[in-house]
Parts: structure tokens; sequence; C-alpha cells
């Protein structure tokens, strides 16, 4: 049987894999610890791991899902305000550069899920994936985990979902379109904003907002249902009217299934890393932001605004919002599905011109 990442990577290894070890809280065995040369990963170590479970249960929570599925733990997309960051510590790493460089990997979650999907106890409901790290990154063009993981899910005909970031996605097209045929599968792929200066600020590892929405448009014409996560949307950097209207244009042009807007998000361990990042890159905007955000949402006053020129340059370019339901239970027919509703989704995104001061920067922010 191959194991991803024990035999691919043996021409690449500054040193050989039982060179090195590194006990992780939260795993029993030692992890094996490599590194690989070449440019892709430069800086980059992974540590491979052997989980305990794959299928994760969450807690009750407004996004709609009860199960997820992620064999990655940090991610190298180094987005500046990624929600999952503060989950690195629980490792004894840091939620900064530990997070976008000592990657996770789950190396026997496809041998796990084969025997969890199995179990008479599993009801069979619906997966949720990438909504903690991408499961895309660029970790999985070398380990190759999601090929192994649809297949099981496809076997099983158990409903699954994916939001990712990452146009790596479209290699496992075949697969995708395998899923939709048996049972509700739907995509989405987070795109905050199509500004270009603000997308490599924020999201330096990431595939170009654009290459995204090309995928989406391919994945969409192969029958597997794809939409837009719009986030996070950032007051005063991405949210100006012509970005709004050029994101949205953008997405609905492309044919996504739904457009949904997220305003930032910035929880404890996560704020303690972007605010150090927006003084370097948008230094003028610290003082506002320290106001607004003096918890963890920005208040209505802010969001509110962001959220309903969304929906009416969603109405007005012709995007719907794909319907609500889901089904829980794995069905039989090779119908099509349409995307989910993930309306109330919110996750625990020289010569130019010159953007536009909010009127929250210079008036006191009310909750």
């Amino acid at each position: 049987m191959f194991y991803p990442g024990r035999m691919r990577w043996d021409n690449q290894l500054l040193e050989p894999p039982q060179g090195e070890t590194a006990r992780l809280p939260l795993f029993g065995q030692e992890a094996i610890v490599r590194r690989v040369n070449t440019p892709e990963f430069k800086g980059m170590t992974f540590y491979e791991v052997q989980a305990k479970s794959t299928i994760n249960h969450v807690k009750p929570n407004n996004m709609g899902f009860s199960w997820t599925i992620n064999p990655y733990r940090g991610c190298s997309h180094a987005c500046s305000y990624c929600f999952a960051r503060p989950t690195h510590t629980y490792l004894d790493l840091n939620a900064g550069i530990d997070f976008e460089t000592k990657i996770i990997v789950k190396v026997n979650a496809v041998e796990l899920l084969r025997r969890e999907l199995r179990k008479p106890s599993w009801p069979g409901e619906h997966i949720a994936m990438g909504t903690n790290t991408d499961n895309y990154q660029r970790a999985e063009g070398r380990y190759r985990l999601m090929q192994g993981i649809l297949s099981e899910l496809n076997a099983n005909r158990n409903p699954y979902s994916i939001l990712t970031k990452s146009t790596l996605i479209q290699r496992d097209l075949d697969l995708l379109v395998e899923g939709a045929a048996v049972t509700d599968v739907s995509t989405s792929f987070s795109v905050g904003t199509v500004d270009e200066e603000v997308w490599r600020k924020t999201e330096p590892g990431t595939p170009h907002p654009l290459k995204r929405l090309e995928v989406l448009s391919k994945l969409n014409r192969a029958g597997v249902p794809c939409g837009i996560l719009m986030a996070p949307v950032l007051p005063g950097i991405s949210d100006s009217p012509e970005q709004l209207t050029a994101t949205v244009r953008a997405a609905a042009e492309a044919g996504a299934t739904h457009i949904t807007p997220l305003v930032l998000h910035l929880r404890p361990g996560v704020k303690e890393e972007f605010l150090p990042w927006l003084e370097r890159e948008y230094p003028e905007l610290v003082p506002p932001y320290r106001k607004m955000y003096r918890g963890s949402n920005a208040p209505k006053s802010v969001a509110e605004p962001i959220q309903k020129a969304v929906y009416a340059l969603r109405d007005q370019h012709g995007a719907r919002r794909g319907p609500s339901h889901r089904r829980s239970k794995p069905v039989g027919s090779a119908e099509l599905k349409p995307a989910p509703q993930v309306e109330q989704m919110s996750l625990d995104l020289g010569d130019e011109p010159k953007r536009q001061v909010p009127k929250w920067v210079t008036e006191e922010v009310k909750d």
C-alpha cells in the first residue's frame, strides 16, 4: 500500500526521514520531521503525524454543519487575518510564522476515514472541509491526501462540501464529478476581493483571485456547484464601492452559485497577529481598527452597510443565493444537486487610485 509522503519525497529531502522526530501535543506517537529541498517549500517544515481520528465533531454553530475533516494543521497561504492561527498554539507552536511554515500532516487520514465511514454508528451526515485550514494548500500537491479522502466519501455516498482558496482543487475534478453524481457535493472559493494590491498584501501564499474564479467556472460547467465566500471584507482596505462592485461582478460573470459576504472577524490570538501586520501595511488604520475591534466582530454600523451593498450588487448582477436545503443522508440518484445556502455562515480575506477613507475612520464607531 502507498502511504502519502513516504516515498515521493526521498530524492528531495535535506535530511533522511528517520533523521529527526518531534513530540507534539495531541498526538500519541512522535512526528516524523521533513524538510524539502524545493523552492516552493523553502523555509517550511512538515510534521507527519499519526492521527487518532479523521472525522471531527464540532459544537453546534451557525455554520450549517456538525462534522469536519482537516488533514492539515497550519497553512502556507499565510493570510494575515486567518481565524485558525490560534489553533497552532495547542501544539506548542506560535500563531505567527510557525502557523505559516510548520505544517502538520495527518498521513494516516485516508485509512482512518475508510474505517470511520464504515462504522455502524456513523450517521452519514454532511462533512465540511476547509473550515479550519485549507485542505488544498501547497502541501496537498505532495501528499495527495484529498484524493483518497474524496474517493472514500464517494464510495460511501457521503455528502460533503469544500471551501478553498487554492486552484489545486481542479486536480480532483473527476472525483468531484463522480461524487456529485451520487450524493450532495458543493464547493466554494474564498475570494474576499479581486483588488490585486490588497490580495498581494493580505494573502501572499494564495493563487490570484481571478484564477480562482476561472476554476470556479470550470467546476460549475462540469456539474460541481461552486460559489464564493466573499471573505473577509476588510473595512477600509477592500470595502470601497468600486472594490465591492468589481468582486461581485467578477464572481457573477464566472457563474458563482452563491456570493456570501463576511466582514473581518478578529478573535483573540488572531488580533495579536493582524494588528502588527496592519501597522506595517496600513498604519493609518491602526487607531480606528483598535477602536472598532474592541471585541471579535466589527460593529453593526460597519458590517451591515458592507453586507447590504454586496446583497444589492449580487441582485444587480444576477447572482443567486443558492437554496437553503442540504440533505443529511446519502442519496443514490445521479441528479446533480445545487449548491447549499451558506448565507448565515460565520467563520470561527504607484498608479493605483487613492483609497477613499471610510466614515468610520474619522467618526465614533457605534455598536
